[in-house]
């Protein structure tokens, strides 16, 4: 491809982007293709010889883009929203012309200092100690697993690394039932093991941590010959939006030697509003914490920002110094590479860049306080009409309700044939949790350009296909 017919197809696809974009609301939010449908459409082997790229492009609108699920819909109240403002979009345009690899400082310099510039901007934006240090990593899953990491290695005097968790008693870490799935695959890739990721208790109307059971099942350990080494607490649990007291758990984890890591992914975003930092209050004495921009806030996937307090433990469990990987000359300098788990890094700063520069905080603090409140006024709209229960309350954006089954009709069963006739009908996409065992539809308002007409739009909906009409 020569630069001229470059240029033609970038602008194509940054017209079809916007016009995708500004078009959304006419498609049905969840792909409607059967499985194995896209795939029937596609060649079973590839070209010999290279294709137009009218023809391709051709292709990707008729075959893939039918198959496609619309994350940017605003009316996605799925699952937590995977935000791209498209100032964020445009960004991402330009990395990925420039398409750098940011390993170390001297492989891109403005990559590693906007970096530590910009997440500084975000620590003072949620009100984060200045004594703790950012770095952006792909997803929470990875920010997580680094924290288990250092768990793990401070609690074995740093050895495990070299020697292997099987000279050492067991290491055993913390968390309860409401935090992310992640926390499981970390403690399975940090080699603990399952077994030894201790479910504490929950209790409380935001489905905390009991502090009390969480130091009963420390001492019990440590009694037993075990090595405790963390806690993993949560602001903002996936399931229904569970919400540990930090300061508590951090006292207990304080008394016993324990490192504190906090899974803020989706929540996080929110305590750039002053009036919802009480949810994380003595986030001051966490070792670690994770938020994604990627989430709430606007920035194009991947982009997930762990604080540390001590940045020298992350890079002792992670980095590794082949001679190709160093910077002669240069002392002080940082190698965000060696606070990671991958050694490549793509230029992630420069989406959080212009999102904070155009919107500003007062303009990104307006959208969440704007979803906050409208999923309260929904939360409060199902709860007057007499054949719906609201199951858990809004936290921030998030509740969860149910449609009272008739008569002699199991509850599981009707809650799931309600989300499947809401999820088939394509106006609104929705997703379903478990609350004491039993299925509840999870709502959540958070897609970037979602409206207040957008949420009342979902209530009609819902209200209609769960009564049997619809309009």
């Amino acid at each position: 491809m020569d630069w001229e017919e470059f240029r033609r197809w970038s602008e194509k696809a940054a017209n079809w982007g916007a016009d995708y974009r500004q078009n959304l609301r006419d498609r049905p939010v969840r792909a409607q293709t059967a499985p194995g449908e896209i795939a029937a459409r596609i060649a079973d082997a590839p070209p010999e010889t290279g294709e137009r790229m009218e023809d391709i492009f051709a292709d990707f609108e008729d075959i893939l883009v039918p198959g496609m699920t619309h994350w940017q819909h605003p009316r996605f109240f799925a699952y937590f929203p995977a935000n791209a403002a498209p100032v964020s979009v445009i960004a991402e345009y330009l990395v990925s012309a420039i398409a750098a690899q940011c390993i170390l400082w001297q492989t891109s310099p403005s990559a590693t200092e906007l970096e530590t510039k910009v997440l500084d901007w975000l620590r003072q934006a949620l009100a984060v100690p200045d004594n703790f240090s950012g770095v952006i990593q792909d997803s929470a899953s990875t920010a997580t697993l680094a924290a288990v990491l250092v768990m793990r290695e401070r609690a074995l005097g740093w050895q495990g690394n070299a020697k292997g968790l099987a000279a050492h008693p067991a290491v055993r870490i913390y968390a309860t039932g409401e935090v992310h799935t992640s926390i499981d695959r970390a403690i399975w890739i940090s080699g603990v093991g399952a077994d030894n990721l201790v479910r504490v208790p929950t209790t409380g109307r935001n489905r905390g941590m009991d502090a009390t059971a969480l130091e009963a099942a420390i001492e019990l350990d440590r009694n037993a010959g075990l090595l405790p080494a963390g806690v993993i607490a949560c602001v903002g649990g996936t399931s229904t939006g569970a919400c540990d007291d930090i300061a508590a758990v951090t006292e207990v984890a304080r008394r016993h030697g324990l490192y504190v890591h906090v899974d803020a992914a989706w929540a996080g975003s929110a305590m750039i509003c002053p009036e919802f930092r009480t949810l994380w209050a003595g986030i001051d004495g966490v070792d670690s914490l994770v938020f994604n921009p990627h989430k709430w806030l606007g920035a194009q996937f991947d982009c997930s920002v762990q604080f540390v307090r001590d940045p020298a433990a992350l890079v002792r469990t992670l980095a590794i110094h082949p001679e190709y990987l160093r910077t002669h000359g240069h002392d002080g300098i940082i190698n965000y590479s060696e606070w990671s788990v991958p050694l490549g890094r793509r230029f992630r700063a420069l989406k959080l860049w212009f999102l904070l520069r155009y919107h500003g905080l007062e303009g990104l603090r307006m959208m969440i306080r704007n979803h906050v409140r409208w999923s309260e006024k929904l939360a409060d709209q199902f709860a007057a009409e007499p054949d719906f229960e609201i199951v858990t309350p809004p936290f921030l954006s998030l509740f969860s309700f149910r449609h009272r089954a008739p008569q002699g009709v199991d509850s599981d069963e009707h809650t799931q044939r309600l989300i499947n006739a809401i999820n088939n009908d394509g106006r609104i996409y929705l997703t379903q949790t478990r609350v004491n065992g039993a299925l509840a539809i999870r709502f959540q308002v958070g897609q970037f350009e979602t409206t207040e007409a957008d949420v009342g739009h979902a209530f009609h909906v819902i209200v209609n296909i769960a009564r049997g009409r619809n309009p």
